[in-house]
């Protein structure tokens, strides 16, 4: 540079591309006309004149239509114009009205064409214009930033106007008077500076987007003036914008405390011959950058199917159906119109899972949601339902998490033993340069408004099962940690797939002793599927052929009525729907709920788990969901029938199978008799009439004798009873043996007296002698189960005293007496 210019400090080089974009721009914004034929952008320079508005957003397919050179320049320098394209905003809104002098103004681009992913970031792509999607894990506060400072001369008191900053603090080099040759101190005046809110936020990519085998990287975002707060943690976002180089401070304040400890004098004397150099003094000679990405537009990645727009309107029905093309509403309206609606979503959204309608349809009334409501006082009752299926191996558990995963829009795939419970809920960790605490978003948060799926459920840790509990029930997430003191949303449906305790589901015990979870979490579950893999010939057939067709016509074989994006949609539209329940369905709901808490009372069959309120609010929940699924308006009782059949499928289960008495006879000859009784099958078919889809077994719940049929085996006939006819009939003997112990206390029954007084009391179903003696092995199979397994009755074998010196040996008895074991309690 030549003496002569560089004397002349005010002189600025000017930018002559920068400011024929900005002459463009301003003309862009002043003509731009619609296909319609009116003029887009000055109603929008209107709004800007408010206080609270500062940022023009421009579509930048409008900028190509307009001029392709203009769109061209700004991609590829669009950190250079940037300031000039500003600029052109102020002067246009200049133009519609009176604005303050100091206020900034500032313009964003949406509809950008192209995307990059976080991958594709490099350092050639620095100052071009970019859009980039990833979600959104931490999100900083917001802070005020320094645009332009005014500073004050503390030698000859001038004032030193608009000095730019650089994303950190930056003095002028020299005072601007030609008499004060003062470069270092100089004071802010912040009331004649200028700033603009500012918040940091981290984003990362998407699971979809992640390479196998790699971590997924992130990227730090500034946001400023009215893009902050837009995004929050958990948020698929778009962010429009370039990649700038920051000075990585954080590195810098490591190295530089580094190197000073290590080289050369500290202290007061160290520093007095040369003054302090900045950096360069502490001994560090490598700067440190990183690259960030600076936004100016922040949109929902997917608009269509997600949530709610980014400016927090609540959508409605019909401000969907403005979203959609013709033929979209048209194929959304006929869905609603197809009597089959029910059945074809459950095959279009699993076409790859054969059978197992009953989880497929639990799944669908999951993703349709029920109504939240929040009370008078202020409660909220939640409205996402939660499904748990619990199952054998290879049952397909996890293929309908990770189909759940790929269709939701915010669904998150978590693995019950990789995951922690703040990795489940959030953490509170701090941050590398504020060093201030902020809260970096877990699995449920990044799920809320959306579906979180948890495999592998009962391999967690119980502490870590705990956190989900508020979760679960309350929907939020309250963190008190470091200082930090939170309650954050989780609005999430959970997905939770188990596996037995033993490996395997075991019939002979309840569902609770076959699922290692805690009490409280089952009943926080709205549905509990049953996967029992069990040899059927049919089935197995159906599902072999299903699985070799895929291995060889991959897609052809899958069979679809509808696609996913039109699910995506219909669902979309459909959860718009608040639906209200009818006086009819309110009195059948009530019915049903009766019903329920009376069979769970009932004792001769046991559910899996108690009938309680949470499980009346389940049923509430399903039957709005179905309502929703017809995009009804009112909840009608058919809606409530198929919430109570499916609630019903889920609960109420004998999980108990037939009881053989020749095989306990096989395994322990050596206890008692040594002869074998032959007698009939007594009733086996109800343990055969098992659904395996979901392990529910069919009539069990009759309470009435079952009729004892016979059948011919070609080896010896197996012994056999249901186990709801096996408590009634041990029921039965435990109540007479007490009665007649509470009448004399002395009075204990022989085992013969017994079984006759059995064989009378059921003396009007017997009419044959075959009967009889059927009867009378049965009662006696009992009899020996209820003493030597069940150890519910004591049987005294021997009677009188023990031998003591030349006494006499105790009799064993033929016929020995019978008594109720003291500690037996009955079940209600």
């Amino acid at each position: 540079m030549e003496p002569a210019l560089a004397t002349d400090k005010g002189a600025q080089v000017k930018d002559e591309l920068s400011e024929k974009c900005q002459k463009l721009f301003l003309e862009f914004l002043e003509e731009f006309q619609s296909p319609t034929g009116e003029i887009l952008y000055p109603p929008d320079a209107e709004e800007l004149i408010r206080p609270e508005r500062n940022t023009l957003t421009v579509s930048f397919s409008n900028i190509e239509h307009f001029n392709q050179q203009l769109a061209t320049t700004i991609q590829e320098e669009y950190y250079r114009v940037y300031p000039y394209l500003c600029q052109a905003v102020r002067h246009f809104a200049r133009d519609h009205g009176n604005i303050p002098p100091s206020k900034e103004f500032y313009v964003a681009f949406s509809d950008f064409p192209s995307r990059q992913k976080i991958r594709e970031l490099s350092t050639a792509r620095i100052g071009s214009l970019l859009r980039i999607s990833g979600q959104v894990v931490r999100t900083h506060p917001v802070h005020p930033e320094l645009v332009s400072g005014t500073f004050l001369c503390l030698d000859c008191q001038s004032l030193i106007k608009d000095v730019e900053q650089q994303f950190k603090y930056t003095q002028p080099s020299v005072c601007q008077n030609p008499v004060c040759a003062n470069r270092k101190r100089f004071m802010l005046d912040p009331n004649k500076s200028r700033f603009v809110d500012f918040q940091k936020v981290r984003i990362q990519e998407t699971q979809a987007e992640l390479p196998r085998g790699s971590i997924p990287r992130s990227v730090e975002v500034v946001l400023r003036a009215e893009a902050v707060e837009v995004a929050q943690a958990g948020d698929r976002c778009d962010f429009t914008g370039t990649l700038i180089v920051v000075p990585d401070v954080a590195a810098l304040a490591t190295a530089a405390t580094r190197s000073e400890t290590s080289s050369r004098v500290t202290g007061k004397e160290g520093f007095e011959a040369d003054g302090i150099q900045g950096l360069k003094a502490l001994g560090v000679r490598d700067l440190s950058y990183r690259l960030a990405f600076l936004a100016c537009h922040v949109a929902p990645t997917n608009p269509r199917f997600g949530g709610k727009e980014l400016r927090q309107e609540e959508q409605t029905a019909e401000s969907v159906k403005k979203q959609m093309t013709v033929q979209e509403w048209e194929k959304v309206f006929e869905m609603t119109q197809n009597k089959n609606l029910y059945h074809n979503l459950c095959t279009s959204l699993f076409p790859t899972i054969h059978g197992n309608d009953e989880i497929k349809r639990g799944i669908l009334l999951m993703l349709f949601g029920g109504v939240a409501k929040v009370t008078m006082e202020g409660t909220s009752l939640r409205g996402d339902i939660n499904v748990c299926i619990v199952g054998d191996p290879s049952t397909s558990k996890s293929q309908f998490l990770k189909h759940v995963e790929d269709f939701a829009p915010r669904a998150v795939y978590t693995s019950g033993k990789a995951s922690s419970a703040a990795g489940l809920t959030a953490a509170v960790v701090k941050d590398e340069e504020s060093h201030e605490f902020v809260i970096e978003a877990g699995a449920l948060m990044l799920a809320d408004n959306g579906v979180c799926c948890i495999d592998e459920f009962d391999k967690m840790d119980l502490k870590d099962q705990v956190a989900i509990h508020e979760a679960m029930e309350q929907q939020t997430i309250s963190i008190t940690k470091a200082g930090v003191k939170a309650t954050l949303n989780a609005r999430t449906s959970i997905l939770a797939a188990a596996n037995p305790v033993d490996g395997r589901y075991n019939r002979s015990k309840s569902l609770k002793q076959n699922v290692n979870m805690s009490a409280p979490i089952m009943s926080r579950f709205d549905l509990f599927f049953i996967l029992v893999d069990e040899c059927n010939e049919v089935t197995d057939y159906a599902i072999a052929r299903r699985i070799v067709d895929l291995h060889c016509r991959n897609m052809e074989s899958v069979e679809r009525v509808y696609s996913t994006d039109e699910i995506q949609r219909y669902i979309l539209f459909a959860r718009q729907f608040q639906p209200k329940i009818t006086l009819e369905a309110q009195e059948f709901v009530v019915d049903q709920y009766k019903r329920l808490r009376q069979r769970d009372s009932g004792g001769s069959t046991k559910s899996a788990w108690r009938i309680t309120v949470r499980q009346l609010e389940s049923m509430l929940r399903l039957s709005e969901s179905m309502a929703r699924l017809y995009c009804s308006d009112e909840v009608h009782p058919k809606h409530v029938k198929e919430a109570f059949r499916l609630l019903n499928k889920s609960i109420i289960r004998v999980d108990s199978p037939d009881i053989n008495f020749d095989q306990e006879q096989q395994d322990n000859e050596d206890i008692n008799d040594q002869d074998i009784m032959q007698g009939e099958e007594g009733n086996g078919e109800e343990g055969n009439a098992t659904n395996g889809t979901n392990g529910y077994a069919g009539k069990m719940m009759d309470m009435e004798q079952q009729p004892v049929k016979e059948k011919a085996v070609a080896s010896r006939p197996a012994l056999k009873m249901p186990f709801s006819e096996y408590r009634r009939v041990s029921n039965l003997i435990v109540l007479h043996m007490q009665k007649m112990e509470e009448m004399d206390e002395e009075c204990s029954l022989k085992r013969s007296e017994l079984i006759n007084w059995y064989l009378k009391e059921m003396e009007s179903e017997i009419e044959t002698e075959k009967e009889l003696i059927i009867k009378k092995n049965l009662i006696e199979k009992v009899l020996h189960r209820l003493i030597h397994y069940d150890h519910i009755i004591i049987e005294l074998t021997q009677t009188g005293l023990k031998k003591v010196g030349d006494g006499e040996e105790p009799l064993t008895e033929e016929d020995p007496f019978l008594v109720v074991n003291p500690n037996y309690i009955l079940d209600d």
